[in-house]
């Protein structure tokens, strides 16, 4: 396999379930059926929502030439956490809200490329955030991954002790969406920029709206300025984990999301539902030219 991770332990174990994904790897010294299953994937996917990752799959079918009409199967749906849908190499994976959620399947389909000795996988994520200073609609690309406090680190408490870790993203993979995906006549912006990704939505984002809210518009403002100062265009919360891991493995990996709204110019997303879905297909298109052009070479 090209991948090898960084947890010299796997390589003692005889079988390896993947809990949340319902995935049993029975013999890890022989995984034919998994090579044969997952083998060819060569781009992983992942967003939000099932429904999302159901209507991107149907999506890349046409992208990708695909004749299937049928409704796309959830692969991982009797394990009533996160949905799985396959279309030819691609795999388009639910990784909830957040970093906790989005790392627990993200570990096990990093095990899951390497137990089907795939080859070179590039992991993506497309989503929605809150835009920094662009107008709502803009689709941004992640170059480095910053925490709630400003750095360009991912930070995570293992075995009672604080481990910091860089969150950059693969600049080969950020430059080749741009390069492949954006083009003049969209009628939309393709950026690449820096991205915030916090572990809470309403405080954590500076936002006034939550339940709790312990500072005024001014402190969130000057906030909000300092990130825009720093080359961050928007704020979601899964980039810092998502970059660190993929980093700390040696996995290409790239990160691209549409803004719903300036949190310069306030804190509720006031777009239709129909604007919102057709803010939601921009990065399906980017990322669609992407593969398209990565499984040419």
């Amino acid at each position: 396999s090209s991948i090898s991770l960084a947890n010299p332990i796997l390589g003692t174990m005889s079988s390896d379930y993947l809990y949340h994904l319902n995935i049993n790897v029975a013999s890890t010294k022989d995984t034919s059926d998994i090579q044969n299953r997952f083998g060819d994937v060569r781009v992983v996917c992942t967003g939000g929502t099932a429904s999302r990752m159901r209507d991107l799959a149907l999506y890349l079918r046409g992208v990708l030439g695909d004749k299937d009409t049928s409704d796309p199967v959830d692969l991982c749906s009797s394990g009533q956490r996160y949905a799985l849908y396959k279309v030819g190499p691609v795999l388009c994976v639910s990784h909830g809200v957040g970093s906790s959620t989005f790392s627990v399947v993200l570990h096990e389909l990093l095990k899951l490329v390497k137990y089907a000795r795939c080859q070179d996988p590039v992991f993506l994520r497309i989503g929605t955030c809150g835009g920094v200073g662009v107008p709502p609609g803009t689709v941004v690309v992640t170059k480095d991954a910053y925490n709630g406090l400003l750095r360009n680190e991912h930070e995570i408490a293992i075995l009672g002790e604080r481990v910091v870790r860089p969150a950059q993203f693969s600049s080969c993979v950020t430059t080749d969406l741009l390069k492949y995906g954006s083009h003049a006549e969209d009628g939309f912006q393709t950026i690449s920029a820096n991205t915030m990704g916090t572990d809470c939505f309403y405080e954590g984002q500076g936002r006034l709206d939550g339940a709790i809210c312990e500072y005024t518009e001014e402190d969130k403002m000057a906030f909000l300025k300092k990130c825009h100062s720093l080359g961050i265009f928007n704020i979601e919360m899964e980039a810092s984990m998502f970059a660190s891991v993929t980093q700390k493995v040696g996995i290409k990996a790239g990160d691209v999301c549409v803004t719903l709204l300036n949190r310069l110019n306030g804190d509720q997303v006031s777009i239709t539902m129909e604007q919102k879905h057709e803010f939601e297909q921009r990065p399906f298109l980017v990322v669609g030219r992407y593969i398209k052009k990565l499984l040419e070479q």
